[in-house]
């Protein structure tokens, strides 16, 4: 088959197309005729060289696709619930720029009816992502107030619209004036351009000083004291990324004085039975 292969770290210019061998089917895994597959930080960052692919993942890009199953593995039978010739969209360890991918059952997900195969791939890892984060793991709960940074992005757009959907307070943040519109468009709340105001100073402003009750990071280390300060009594916060460092220095205070939460985790180097836990719950809840 064809992949996307990196062939050193630096650009996109080190992107190569190349004949590689086909995926080995695992006893429990399907193959996947790929379709389209979504493009995410991770690939960028591993291009570069400073993400590699965890232990056992395949050293390709691609962290989510959408297409049709070609075949089973052993322990995969046709009907539990899929059938050769299902649109689905999943979850992968990476090397999802190809032709073709191995991909365990239980990390399947359909896709939903009226999405085109190409939108699809774009819907696994953003769900799985602010499901698991959000909801699984800091309960996120309707009537409760939620701060996204990065709101135009992919997760979080995601997590505006899941959010309101369940009568979620949405409050984002983004760099310009483009982006809060769109967030708004989608739902959000309470837009604040980072670039122009201090975003804890405005939560406090329209929290009458209470604060949110979970907050979803991309920033890391630059954003932490800001982020503790920003939340309510019981508050929760759940770093995905360090795009603003990964050191802060921290006063320790109103994580005691407030019983505050801070939790971090990735998607890519969850174990297969995490992740098909989580993605049973997304199609419960989210699909």
């Amino acid at each position: 088959m064809k992949a996307v292969v990196i062939t050193e770290s630096g650009g996109p210019e080190v992107l190569q197309l190349k004949e590689v061998e086909d995926p080995t089917v695992g006893d429990d895994e399907v193959l996947i005729k790929v379709a389209a597959a979504g493009l995410n930080r991770a690939d960028a960052y591993q291009r570069e060289g400073g993400h590699p692919p965890p232990k056992g993942c395949s050293p390709y890009p691609g962290l989510e696709v959408s297409g049709t199953i070609v075949s089973f593995g052993r322990n995969v039978s046709p009907g539990s619930p899929w059938n050769i010739g299902d649109q689905v969209c999943t979850l992968l360890g990476g090397g999802g720029y190809a032709e073709k991918v191995a991909v365990p059952a239980a990390q399947l997900l359909p896709v939903p009816e009226g999405v085109s195969l190409r939108d699809a791939a774009c819907i696994p890892e953003v769900a799985c992502t602010v499901w698991s984060t959000v909801f699984m793991t800091s309960h996120l709960s309707p009537g409760e107030s939620f701060l996204i940074h990065g709101g135009s992005s992919g997760i979080g757009t995601f997590a505006i619209q899941i959010s309101k959907y369940l009568g979620i307070k949405v409050f984002v943040t983004a760099g310009s004036e483009d982006k809060l519109q769109a967030c708004k468009d989608l739902g959000a709340d309470v837009c604040i351009n980072y670039k122009k105001e201090d975003f804890a100073a405005r939560i406090k402003e329209e929290t009458e000083g209470k604060g949110v009750d979970v907050i979803l990071d991309n920033m890391g280390g630059s954003y932490l004291q800001r982020n503790l300060d920003s939340l309510s009594i019981d508050g929760r916060l759940f770093i995905l990324g360090f795009q603003g460092g990964t050191t802060a220095e921290l006063n320790l205070s109103p994580l005691l004085a407030k019983r505050l939460t801070i939790q971090a985790a990735g998607m890519r180097a969850r174990s297969p039975e995490n992740k098909a836990k989580i993605v049973k719950e997304v199609e419960k809840n989210v699909l």
